[in-house]
């Protein structure tokens, strides 16, 4: 998130587009509700009439998989009625900037198309971004006209990609009436206005999708041309699936990135300083902050909260005892378990998780285990991927794999922090002890390592590493999350003199502004810095005393990264003056003495700054040589309307998904996302305009049960308010069908089929997608074999195809191609 929950309360309008919030964030639902006593509209962008849709203001339906002509026709609509904000996004958004010559964009591809050059990988093609880049001029810096008039400005070029998305066409492929699109892009843009601001909320049925990635680029183009970023009730929001979401992809749950964003070393990256090269961009526009210029203070520090005092500058400070990826591959969930079924990986740990129900395409999943010597589970209850060897069509006698299962506590038992969609830590504390021989994850992973220590003091490759790993932190014997919370936070190694002030050695380091490449300084992840420091634990504080602007910023309770900030970019809430567009919910506003129309001190009140720079321009309109552009960690220091370093073009285009119920791409001879990852092993079955799967799938949540059901499917009086996977359908389909309510059916993909109950409402209706009518049905994906029982209800994700985005590879489990019949 940009901003935070709180603050949707501060929306005018609020769309709420690939996603259920009523229904799966029901807590965020409250401050929808206090938006709209103010006046605010909500509007429901959903397949499926649901929940939320049944308390907004306005509804429109749409097929899955067609957001981004949805969002696209938005675009056309606030170029063409000139609604976009002209000032903010003249002088916040790279719109000014001149793309070179080399750009086009011809039939559905970019220039520098290359195709899968006859690679091996699932990978349908790549690009030669170097034919999007800027034109810069004799000093370095990408060549602007602050008009917007330039023929291959940004701006101009956004203009012409999207005229194509005209009402008829987008109505076409979304199935949308004219008259709904109409009405939606018409209150959403009025957000646009001087004083007003709109918000979205998204969740995964945004991002599972092959163009997961680019429907949200799309949406964070709309925000910047309406002036909708960095202010009150505005940003672009993403509603995480767990409350702790936020916080794990921030220490690196993902395979590409180390703690804090940055990016794990590849194999090229020979050296410490090749690797810190690499990644360090260089701006020699003198506004640009450019942020990631402080790369190597953050790596470092990285690896000295790693290494401790094993770590020198002699050795790189052990930057080669960490893994390095290999620059052409990719080490995704999909990736993973493609090379576990081809018998790449013969050992896993599944700690957390339940992959044989959550992972698309989960058949695969269920024999890429088989493949395996050994397996740990480590969770809270037995689930089905622990128990996958004597699950549905399997002989355990013919499974090699060795099963370990480590039982974990629940969270309630457990003592440290999570950090939610809004970016807040929040520290908790432990309620009952935990039952029987569970133990908390901390523990587990101390214990762990003690032994990996032990062992490799006797023998083991490559030891390095295992042996020079700073590995204290317990107190007692037992984890101890407050010695982690500071090691995160970050020490002075050393007596440090910053601007005149010496740090003693041992000190917390009070934000990331002080950390050094030197080695002087330590932080397990630099964003988190400033979070415990020598004042104590930021996130446990719980003032409930709001900001002077009072909007909801609540400053003192719990801590929000970056430095307590609490909306990202907020100095772009403020005109190059340093005062709010918005007056009446103003977030920051620059308050320095004026003298002969000239600012001489510098003050900013209200949130913390997005860096306390002078503005742009003194109160007379001089402009300042001692500022900075507020898009602080883009390294030209403007929002990107044109994104260049995508793997799918540098503006969001409209791709059917790989299953689809059309045969032609209304926009483009270009069918699918040419860059598209599609897996192609036997077990990597899908199907394209197949008649024998004539109806569009999806998968979303109930309220009644969490993720694959493990914590929930247990419950008895769960289980009898939501008992079975069902398959909910229209009316229409039912009677095309012959299908009654609460009948079974079978609902089968070119993957596989699943029993389920047949849910026939009013909350689907057909699509009219050109000529031809076109039907959806939606699946929860909570169920599977092992609870309860019976087994007679499976995973919605053994249907689901193995496609993924090319930026994420997260699955497209929201639009995929089945059949539904009659048992």
């Amino acid at each position: 998130m940009t901003n935070h929950w709180i603050d949707i309360k501060n929306s005018d309008c609020i769309l709420i587009m690939g996603s259920n919030a009523a229904a799966n964030h029901p807590i965020s639902f409250k401050y929808v509700t206090q938006a709209m006593e103010k006046g605010a509209k909500l509007i429901s962008v959903d397949p499926r009439f649901t929940r939320t849709s049944s308390k907004a203001d306005i509804y429109a339906s749409l097929r899955s998989g067609t957001d981004i002509a949805f969002l696209g026709g938005m675009i056309k609509y606030i170029l063409d009625n000139k609604l976009y904000n002209k000032d903010y996004t003249a002088a916040y958004t790279n719109a000014p900037f001149i793309v070179g010559k080399d750009f086009s964009f011809k039939d559905g591809l970019f220039s520098g198309y290359k195709g899968a050059n006859g690679g091996d990988g699932p990978s349908l093609g790549s690009y030669d971004k170097s034919k999007w880049a800027f034109e810069m001029d004799d000093k370095g810096i990408p060549k602007m006209d602050r008009t917007l008039a330039h023929e291959r400005s940004v701006f101009q070029l956004m203009k012409t990609h999207y005229n194509r998305y005209d009402l008829d066409k987008v109505s076409s492929v979304t199935g949308t009436p004219k008259q709904d699109l109409l009405e939606v892009y018409k209150t959403y843009a009025a957000s646009g206005a001087r004083g007003k601001a709109g918000t979205i909320m998204y969740a995964m049925g945004w991002t599972q999708h092959t163009v997961g990635t680019q429907i949200i680029r799309t949406m964070a183009m709309i925000q910047l041309l309406l002036g909708n970023m960095g202010v009150a009730g505005g940003g672009v929001n993403a509603l995480r699936g767990e409350s702790n979401v936020q916080g794990s992809t921030d220490h690196c749950l993902l395979w590409h990135i180390w703690p804090g964003y940055l990016k794990t070393p590849k194999a090229s990256n020979t050296s410490l300083e090749a690797y810190n090269t690499k990644w360090t961009p260089k701006s020699n526009d003198p506004l640009s902050a450019n942020w990631w210029q402080n790369y190597p203070k953050y790596s470092v520090s990285l690896l000295k909260s790693f290494f401790g005092e094993n770590a020198t500058a002699a050795n790189e400070f052990g930057y080669n005892w960490l893994p390095k990826v290999d620059d052409d591959k990719a080490y995704s969930w999909f990736d993973l378990f493609d090379a576990m079924y081809k018998e790449e990986i013969n050992g896993f740990f599944a700690w957390g998780q339940n992959p044989a129900c959550s992972g698309s395409n989960a058949g695969k999943i269920r024999k890429s285990l088989e493949k395996l010597d050994w397996m740990v589970n480590v969770n809270l209850f037995d689930n089905e991927t622990g128990s996958f060897w004597h699950g549905p069509g399997v002989d355990p006698s013919k499974v090699k794999t060795e099963v370990f299962m480590l039982p974990a506590s629940v969270s309630v038992e457990k003592e440290g922090s999570i950090t939610n969609s809004g970016r807040w830590m929040q520290w908790r504390y432990p309620g009952p002890k935990p039952l029987g021989n569970s133990r908390p994850d901390g523990d587990i992973i101390m214990h762990l390592g003690h032994l990996i220590k032990e062992e490799y003091k006797k023998d083991g490759k490559f030891a390095d590493p295992i042996k020079n790993l700073k590995w204290d932190y317990e107190t007692a014997g037992v984890y101890d999350p407050h010695k982690t919370a500071k090691e995160i936070n970050g020490y002075f190694i050393q007596d440090t003199e910053i601007k005149g002030t010496v740090y003693k050695k041992g000190t917390l380091v009070p934000s990331f502004a002080f950390l050094q490449a030197d080695g002087s300084t330590s932080s397990g992840n630099w964003l988190y810095c400033n979070s415990y420091t020598e004042k104590g634990n930021m996130s446990a504080r719980r003032s409930q005393k709001d900001a002077v602007n009072n909007i909801g910023l609540y400053p003192e309770f719990a801590w929000c990264w970056p430095v307590n900030r609490r909306i990202i970019y907020n100095r772009a809430s403020v005109d190059p003056k340093g005062q709010p567009w918005d007056e009446k919910n103003w977030v920051v506003r620059f308050e320095g003495e004026v003298k002969d129309g000239k600012y001489v001190t510098n003050k900013w009140t209200g949130d913390v700054p997005d860096g306390g720079w002078y503005p742009l321009e003194n109160p007379d309109g001089t402009k300042r040589t001692d500022a900075k552009s507020p898009f602080i960690m883009r390294k030209h220091g403007y929002g990107q309307i044109f994104g260049p370093g995508l793997a799918d073009g540098p503006f969001p285009e409209h791709y059917e998904p790989l299953e689809c119920p059309v045969e032609k791409n209304y926009f483009s001879s270009q069918m699918i996302n040419p860059t598209a990852v599609v897996y192609s092993t036997k077990d990597d079955q899908h199907a394209t305009c197949d008649p024998r799967f004539p109806f569009v799938g999806t998968t979303y949540r109930v309220t009644e049960h969490w993720q694959t059901g493990l914590m929930t499917r247990p419950q008895e009086w769960l289980m009898e308010l939501q008992p079975n996977v069902f398959v909910e359908m229209s009316e229409e389909l039912a009677k095309l069908r012959g299908i009654e309510n609460g009948e079974r059916v079978k609902v089968s993909s070119a993957r596989a089929s699943l029993d389920c109950i047949a849910v026939v409402t009013k909350r689907f209706k057909p699509f009219k997608i050109g000529y031809a009518t076109v039907h959806q049905v939606g699946i929860p994906w909570h169920y599977g074999w092992r609870w309860p029982s019976t087994g007679a209800e499976e995973s919605a994700n053994l249907l689901t195809p193995p496609a993924g985005d090319p930026n994420t590879r997260i699955p497209e489990t929201k639009a995929f191609m089945v059949n539904v019949t009659k048992l």
